[in-house]
């Protein structure tokens, strides 16, 4: 069982990691995130010495859940098509919130950049452990690498603007359709 600090912390991580992507970095105050985590403002230091701290704290959670995400593709199956397939679609679990809210990560690394440039780039590392796992992948189904990982970044290019796109047009198929692309581009290059 979690200690208590424990729990605050992860709930402060999570309520982080929510207003982050629903009002942006600079657009969220530390007021805000102990507000939403039930945690008193004045504790907040205890777990976080800074803005900045928290959100790299979110950045790893990203990074944690994309690592989950693979460790859940590579049991799936066998087939390293079907692993890939698998991922893509449990990426599309997630369209509904991605319509509303756009992509948590692409957010995170966009609007951590400037404030908090390690937190950016730890939170850009999700995107190198998705586009690297559909590389290896690929190339276990015969292209050379850099084949392979050229079609790897079009496999998450494809499924990122599709988030984009959906977003702005508020549109769930837009993304729907986006991921069927992904997935008949995989097929068409076996």
């Amino acid at each position: 069982m979690a200690r208590k600090g424990d729990q605050k912390r992860e709930a402060i991580v999570a309520a982080a990691a929510r207003l982050f992507w629903m009002r942006g970095f600079s657009a969220t105050s530390i007021a805000d995130i102990a507000r939403e985590a039930e945690v008193p403002q004045g504790n907040m230091f205890y777990y976080f010495r800074s803005k900045a701290d928290l959100a790299l704290a979110v950045a790893d959670v990203f990074v944690e859940e994309t690592q989950s995400l693979i460790i859940e593709a590579e049991a799936a199956a066998a087939d390293p098509r079907q692993r890939i397939l698998f991922l893509l679609q449990r990426l599309g679990q997630s369209n509904r919130s991605r319509v509303e809210n756009g992509c948590p990560i692409s957010s995170a690394v966009r609007d951590f950049r400037l404030a908090a440039p390690e937190a950016s780039a730890r939170a850009a590392q999700s995107f190198e452990l998705l586009v690297s796992f559909i590389a290896r992948e690929l190339q276990k189904t015969g292209p050379r690498p850099s084949i392979a990982m050229a079609r790897a970044r079009s496999v998450v290019v494809e499924w990122q603007g599709g988030i984009a796109l959906a977003h702005a047009f508020n549109d769930m198929t837009v993304l729907a359709e986006s991921l069927r692309r992904a997935e008949q581009n995989l097929r068409i290059a076996s």
